[in-house]
């Protein structure tokens, strides 16, 4: 099979399009996955240029998302036949496991069925950002109807979904973007308040929409820096998730003085251990977003395709930020 290969840490270029064997179906459980396309996340980009997580993990194959028809399945498989098409979030962490390629093994419990009114392009880009953005805003912030919600860089690849999500809550939603199309979008997406961070002060501009309170949830996913500009804008006893490291050098008094609840978000956390009840219930968020996007209550926004021969490009392109939506490799 034809997939993306990872040698040594580096720039875009160490990946290389190159022939491996298919993997075999090696557990009772096991799907293999005929890949038709596969998500691009900034986590790969990380572990292109920092290294992967898995030990001795080189040569890699990275690519968490995937989506794709079933070819075969093992003998204890119940709930996917061949022919199938699926979608999940698995491997792409270091070693073989990945789904820059052409065919991928996944257990049954952790992929599901792919929403019948996504193409295979849009259902790739999408378990590891819904996941993340179900857990940091329903598990973490335990989101109910009627709060306000902050959501960073909401035109983003987390922050898009994110936006929905919360209107699905009930929650009233403002987010952060860097131009007018941008702003478009996520109010077309059920933002109530776009705030361009590039022409506003961002907390006179929550002040100003949430009428001197604050928010009661927001969800950093840009960084130290907006992490600790975020806390003067929350409302007393709020809920601040971020799924990025803090940074050393936080000045926690604001948290403090406002009685924040500060909550850390890594949705791949279930891959590198042992937490079959995490995976699990990852696997059921999957199952519900999925009806939601057959609904029409939820929608994917893909910025651009790349054929798989392409992902160095891909990763420049992600790289250069500011990317509207999702970018996803595509298997001829």
């Amino acid at each position: 099979m034809k997939a993306i290969e990872m040698r040594e840490t580096g720039g875009p270029e160490v990946l290389i399009l190159t022939e491996r064997a298919a993997p075999a179906l090696s557990t009772p459980t096991d799907l293999l996955v005929r890949l038709q396309a596969a998500g691009i996340n900034p986590v790969d980009a990380k572990l292109r240029s920092r290294g992967v997580l898995v030990p001795d993990g080189l040569p890699a194959v990275l690519g968490c998302d995937g989506a794709g028809v079933v070819e075969a399945v093992g003998e204890a498989v119940s709930r996917f036949r061949p022919c199938d098409q699926v979608w999940f979030c698995h491997g792409g962490l270091g070693g073989p496991e990945g789904n820059y390629a052409e065919y991928a093994l996944v257990d049954e419990d952790i992929a599901q069925p792919k929403p019948t009114t996504l193409d295979f392009a849009h259902a790739a880009t999408a378990p590891l950002v819904l996941i993340t953005a179900w857990e940091a805003l329903y598990d973490r912030a335990g989101l109910a109807a009627g709060k306000t919600v902050l959501i960073h860089a909401g035109a983003g690849g987390v922050g898009h979904v994110a936006v929905q999500l919360a209107r699905l809550a009930g929650a009233r939603v403002c987010a952060t973007v860097s131009s007018p199309p941008k702003a478009e979008l996520v109010r077309a997406l059920g933002a109530e308040r776009a705030i361009n961070y590039k022409e506003e002060d961002l907390v006179e501009a929550v002040m100003d929409w949430t009428e001197g309170k604050g928010v009661d949830v927001a969800l950093d996913t840009v960084g130290p820096e907006v992490f600790a500009r975020t806390m003067p804008a929350m409302a007393p006893y709020g809920d601040l998730v971020t799924i990025l490291q803090p940074g050393p050098d936080q000045d926690w008094k604001e948290a403090r003085n406002r009685n924040l609840r500060l909550s850390l978000e890594w949705m791949l956390a279930p891959m590198l251990r042992e937490l079959p009840e995490a995976r699990a219930h990852q696997g059921e968020i999957l199952r519900r977003c999925g009806e939601w996007i057959d609904a029409g209550k939820l929608h994917i926004q893909v910025s651009e395709t790349f054929p798989l021969e392409r992902a160095a490009a891909a990763h420049r392109r992600i790289e250069e930020g500011h990317t509207q939506g999702k970018l996803v490799l595509t298997m001829d």
